[in-house]
């Protein structure tokens, strides 16, 4: 007879185990990647998907190696004084280790580095709580969902949804159907659970995923270059939610 799944024991003290043998991995694989480099960045993320930023990881994983999140681990893996530091100059770069920031390692020149993370923007979905960039009115007529080309009229067994949501539709030949223009966000005011979600649901991209470099690291030299380039900084409009750092922690 099979045993009961109820019955099953699981140890907290592996489960901890793991957690510490994890650190430790990262604490050795940040060193080695310092060995191996010429330069470390430090970069932010602004509206963060973990799948932008996977994105990001493949795109340059022939030519960099890319850590996010454990900053703790990170900080003392690169030495957070001048005392303990794994090479000259990077407890500057440790002491920086603070929020949503994460280390790229790579030879690539500076300029080319700067010029690709100035280029690469991906839009995404706001969330609750996000500014609105923009005014966005649904207008009167069938309700239209713009993941498609052309756009669609959502189908009808959405339409509850949709009320729920604060539409007033009716359905009229199997279509959820405003009678009048619905104003859905306002530009500069923060969007409710239930704006995000309609915007979600139209197709309305209101936020860019975008990397911004804050420092760079040179080995040659150990100096720590701070990045200050407007193009690099991140504004009100890239900031959304926090990240399962576990996921994306390293290639």
């Amino acid at each position: 007879m099979p045993k009961s799944k109820r019955s099953k024991i699981v140890s907290l003290t592996k489960v901890a185990k793991k957690t510490k043998e994890q650190k430790e991995s990262l604490f050795t694989e940040v060193q080695e990647n310092v060995d191996k480099w010429r330069y470390c960045w430090l970069f932010e993320v602004g509206a963060m998907r973990n799948t932008h930023l996977k994105t990001v990881r493949n795109l340059w994983k022939d030519s960099a190696r890319l850590f996010f999140g454990r900053c703790a681990v990170m900080a003392k893996a690169l030495g957070s004084t001048p005392e303990e530091e794994h090479k000259p100059g990077l407890h500057k770069i440790a002491k920086q280790l603070t929020g949503q920031v994460g280390l790229l390692f790579t030879d690539s020149p500076p300029t080319e580095v700067i010029e690709w993370f100035k280029d690469f923007r991906q839009p995404d979905f706001a969330r609750s709580g996000n500014i609105a960039s923009r005014d966005v009115e649904l207008p009167a007529g069938p309700v239209m969902q713009h993941h498609s080309d052309p756009p669609e009229p959502f189908p009808h067994n959405e339409e509850p949804q949709l009320r729920k949501l604060g539409l007033h539709t009716t359905m009229v030949r199997g279509v959820p159907t405003l009678g009048a223009p619905h104003s859905l966000c306002t530009k500069g005011k923060p969007l409710t659970s239930e704006q995000a979600q309609l915007l979600k649901l139209v197709g309305e991209k209101m936020v860019v995923f975008r990397v911004g470099l804050k420092a760079r690291w040179d080995s040659t030299t150990g100096e720590v270059e701070p990045i200050e380039d407007e193009e690099l900084a991140l504004g009100e409009g890239d900031a959304v939610d926090a990240v399962d750092a576990d996921e994306v922690m390293s290639d």
